[in-house]
């Protein structure tokens, strides 16, 4: 009964979604001074940044570490330091989306091994410092468990990723925006009707369809109020980096982004074209043969 019920009432919802207004991609040319100085926050000074070069097969990569992420920049320093990235392998590569590696226990593993799943032992919190840093080409990433098992979106302690994505059409980006618009409101409309569970068993078990139906009302009018304040929108670099040189959008805001490459995206290529077998592991190793910190 509950999961039917709460179907119903997502299902609801989401129709009601498709008949909100959501902000578009497109900016207004005619821009305030107050807007100007907003987006220039939202500008990434990569100047007085950590380097780190990952020397790979296929040649080398140079990654810049954000000052905004402290944690993550200064995890991934510590273990290219200690040397746990030498040797890891790139254990899941999908092309136009992104590489990633990271993984302790790729060292040396045989090639029917499940990799994936292995760290240093512990995680990371999220810095998730969005809209400011985002998926764009070339971003680095942490990678981590899903939200089921990891609602507070904690990274790896070593895993990570870099984008590749692609480009994306005005109409493409304004359609994925109204898509995560929808979503996010069928995920803020679903939090509260767990809250109200005793409250919905309650009439549910007393036959009170009315009561029942003004819930679900009520629960509308909070996720559309919610929405008002929090809309799904890109900022004008977003726009910018999706059309012109891509990326992976439908990713920002729930994974720490904590670097981006500043030479070697050709490498990055090279591996993202790699043949890959079961699990997106290559069939031929392609691994990180040592990586040192030079700034």
């Amino acid at each position: 009964m509950r999961k039917n019920y709460i179907t119903a009432l997502v299902a609801a919802t989401l129709v009601i979604a498709m008949s909100f207004s959501v902000k578009g991609v497109v900016a207004n040319d005619d821009v305030s001074t107050s807007e100007k100085d907003q987006s220039k926050a939202m500008t990434v000074d990569l100047t007085n940044t950590t380097r780190v070069v990952l020397e790979t097969t296929f040649g080398e990569i140079e990654v810049a570490l954000y000052n905004e992420t402290p944690q993550h920049r200064d995890n991934f320093v510590k273990l290219v330091e200690d040397g746990t990235y030498n040797g890891v392998l790139f254990h899941r590569v999908i092309n136009n989306f992104m590489i990633q590696t990271g993984d302790p226990d790729s060292k040396d593993a045989t090639a029917d091994a499940l990799l994936g799943s292995g760290g240093p032992g512990y995680d990371l919190p999220a810095e998730i410092v969005y809209p400011k840093l985002f998926h764009k080409r070339g971003a680095l990433a942490a990678a981590r468990e899903g939200d089921e098992t990891n609602p507070e979106r904690k990274s790896s302690g070593s895993q990570f990723y870099i984008v590749t994505g692609r480009r994306y059409s005005e109409y493409q980006l304004n359609a994925m925006i109204e898509r995560l618009g929808e979503q996010s409101k069928a995920m803020k409309f679903q939090s509260m009707a767990r809250e109200r569970w005793p409250q919905i068993e309650a009439l549910q078990a007393q036959g009170d369809t009315a009561a029942l139906t003004s819930l679900q009302n009520e629960l509308i009018k909070l996720t559309e109020e919610w929405y008002a304040l929090n809309p799904v929108q890109f900022t004008q670099q977003q726009i910018d980096a999706y059309s012109t040189t891509g990326g992976t959008p439908h990713l920002d805001g729930s994974y720490t982004v904590f670097g981006e490459v500043v030479r070697g995206m050709d490498v990055v290529d090279k591996i993202q074209n790699v043949t890959t077998g079961k699990n997106d592991r290559p069939v031929d190793d392609v691994k990180i043969i040592r990586a040192k910190v030079i700034k």
